[in-house]
């Protein structure tokens, strides 16, 4: 088979992983022919391809980023898009397409099934919020680089008694936020699930001052909302294609906030593109492979319009629609492990 394959959305550990392994199992198992399209759709639309062989992926396993680049390219928003996406698949005479994205990219996925394309979808978000699967590869990466980010702002914040604020990725789910929050012994955690109360957050700090600890760690979630601020904290009115605002500033914003209310120095850090850059993890780089050669496998089983996942410790696939139809957000059970940890009211 001749098969194309692209990557779309922010950019993640894992990625180059999910890419060789796809073309490993296709070459060397299939007898398949690969070609990738470069910048996501964007690479689609303008047929601009590379090839994909083993010589072409070979020493990518442990590489961050990806080697076909990518973009935020909605094509719904695009005149003719769909048709222009059709007229290059046919042209290049492809046989089916692996899409590596979030529920944006995979939008565009069911879109192009719906139109008689088969597609086959692997799950990345940063975030680790795509519906239906236990986790999303990059994930562990990104915690674990926030994690060892908040074990440094130790040492720093209780040298000069302060209070640090610690703004990690997590647009609707807290995922980053509470697991590297538990991990890395913060007195607080906030996610974009739970309201925040500034009441209680400043309760919690003061309570670190009262057993003895004169310094204080929390680590919020980009996406967290501030009770007297209408929705989530921006960088600048400007969207990107699928309606994105680019988010930052809750870190800062609630800094101010705890200084003014509890009269403790308090300062900000956003670890921002820190989280996706890099190597990825043994974890990550093994459930990359692992969801690469089910991608290929799927595609060979004819079982299109399917994103792969993990369930427990099995890979599996449901349908791209159920997959993009809501967000995976932190349950209740994970904020209690976070109440638990925490001081009594």
């Amino acid at each position: 088979m001749r098969i194309g394959m692209l990557t779309g959305g922010g950019d993640c550990p894992g990625l180059n992983a999910v890419i060789r392994a796809v073309v490993r199992k296709g070459i060397l198992h299939y007898d398949d022919e690969f070609i990738g399209f470069m910048q996501g759709w964007r690479g689609v639309l303008d047929n601009v391809t590379m090839p994909l062989t083993l010589e072409t992926t070979s020493g990518i396993l442990h590489r961050g980023g990806t080697i076909l680049k990518s973009s935020r390219t909605n094509v719904k928003k695009i005149p003719g898009g769909f048709e222009q996406c059709l007229k290059v698949i046919q042209n290049q005479k492809l046989d089916a397409v692996i899409a590596l994205g979030g529920d944006d990219t995979q939008s565009i996925s069911l879109a192009l099934a719906e139109r008689g394309v088969k597609c086959v979808g692997v799950p990345k978000t940063i975030d680790n919020d795509l519906n239906g699967t236990d986790a999303c590869f990059g994930f562990d990466t990104a915690v674990t680089i926030a994690t060892e980010a908040v074990d440094r702002l130790h040492s720093t914040t209780e040298a000069h008694s302060r209070v640090q604020v610690v703004e990690v990725m997590g647009r609707d789910a807290g995922w980053i936020a509470v697991t590297a929050g538990v991990a890395g012994g913060a007195d607080v955690v906030l996610a974009p699930e739970k309201p925040i109360d500034i009441d209680e957050v400043v309760r919690l700090v003061k309570a670190r001052w009262a057993s003895g600890k004169n310094f204080a760690i929390v680590v919020v979630a980009e996406g967290a909302k501030l009770p007297h601020v209408e929705g989530q904290l921006t960088v600048g009115d400007k969207l990107d294609s699928f309606g994105h605002a680019r988010l930052s500033g809750i870190g800062q914003a609630l800094a101010e906030e705890i200084e003014k209310r509890t009269g403790y120095e308090t300062r900000s850090v956003n670890l921002g593109h820190t989280q996706r850059g890099g190597t990825p993890t043994a974890f990550d780089r093994m459930l990359a492979t692992r969801y690469g050669l089910a991608a290929i496998d799927l595609v060979h089983e004819g079982k299109f319009g399917q994103l792969v996942v993990l369930k427990g410790n099995k890979i599996g696939s449901i349908s791209i629609a159920d997959a993009i139809s809501k967000n995976r957000t932190v349950s209740d059970d994970y904020f209690e492990v976070v109440t638990g940890l925490q001081p009594k009211k």
